[in-house]
């Protein structure tokens, strides 16, 4: 047999070591992921969920003392109950609670969205508590969709009535596309990982890049089965646009100096919600918002792949070593 014969039966078999190797690994984590859901899938979280919001709806002044007793903390004192009444019996209020209560009649799928959410948060954060879940109108401020402090977690129903709802006109789509039921629970863990990572310390376009990195890899894993796009807030077209110009995005970063760069701007054209990223090129229009924190998702999840380090210890890691501990390679 030939040097040459025997050098390529040689690769070959090296090949099928790796993929083999690669098929196993494969299996093991697949396998591990599984028993920790199971762990998961067995904690026991006490979530309630008080619907204000038709509470409200169907009250008229004499059961004001009554709902005051019950949600003190929905009843600032500075207002006077002059206020909750003209609340009450105003015809735009009456036709929103007709909208939200014709939306939501019911809340059972939701409430065992947001309780799987918060088994997760519970098996990695268990010194974080289960808030209670209180439903309200909000007047459409979808700014503030959800809002969670320490005990409540407040959601305003009336932003979630579909992104055609004549609510919304005048909104624009790349916002109120969003505007859907099955965001409660993706805002839901929007909120509570923003209280689980620190802010950068730095203004680096790469620290800032990171925070939200961290942001969305925390939201993936407190909700597994959502996909990828949903917790990015992209559709499956924006998001397949992302990953087929991951490699061009970040050559875009890397050839320009950004990366280390501390341009205020540089926010609001690659990290903050928009229409579209801002490059300064023809292929503006076709790219989604936020592509910034699409690349610091990546580099977050190469860096925990690449290194034995718990979530805890993932959070508390400065930017500069997450990048240099990455190994990241964007996709090609």
């Amino acid at each position: 047999m030939s040097l040459y014969r025997r050098e390529r039966q040689r690769t070959k078999k090296g090949m099928k070591k790796i993929l083999l190797l690669c098929f196993v690994l494969s299996l093991l984590s697949c396998s591990n992921a599984d028993k920790r859901e199971k762990e998961i899938a067995a904690l026991e979280v006490d979530l309630r969920v008080k619907r204000f919001d038709l509470a409200f709806a169907s009250a008229d002044r004499k059961d004001l003392p009554v709902l005051k007793a019950k949600f003190p903390y929905l009843f600032p004192a500075q207002f006077a109950d002059s206020v909750w009444y003209h609340r009450m019996e105003d015809s735009l209020q009456q036709e929103l609670f007709a909208e939200v209560r014709g939306k939501f009649s019911g809340f059972d799928s939701q409430t065992k969205s947001l309780a799987d959410l918060f088994r997760h948060l519970k098996y990695y954060f268990p010194g974080v508590s289960t808030p209670q879940v209180i439903t309200v109108t909000s007047d459409v401020d979808y700014r503030n969709r959800v809002i969670y402090a320490d005990s409540l977690l407040l959601i305003g129903l009336d932003n979630y009535l579909g992104e055609d709802h004549r609510f919304y006109e005048g909104i624009q789509q790349y916002i109120k596309k969003d505007f859907v039921p099955e965001r409660i629970v993706v805002d839901a863990s929007e909120e509570v990982s923003r209280r689980l990572v620190p802010m950068p310390r730095n203004r680096t376009f790469i620290a800032k890049m990171l925070y939200y990195g961290k942001l969305r890899y925390i939201m993936h894993q407190l909700l597994p089965e959502q996909p990828e796009e949903a917790i990015m807030a992209y559709t499956e077209a924006e998001y397949a646009w992302v990953r087929a110009n991951e490699s061009e995005i970040w050559r875009y970063f890397v050839d320009r100096d950004l990366l280390f760069s501390t341009d205020a701007k540089l926010e609001q054209r690659f990290l903050a919600p928009a229409p579209f990223s801002k490059f300064y090129l023809e292929l503006d229009n076709e790219s989604p918002g936020r592509v910034g924190q699409y690349i610091g998702w990546r580099i977050i999840e190469a860096y925990m792949e690449n290194n034995e380090v718990s979530l805890q210890q993932m959070l508390e890691k400065p930017a500069e070593e997450i990048f240099n501990d990455s190994r990241f390679k964007p996709l090609k």
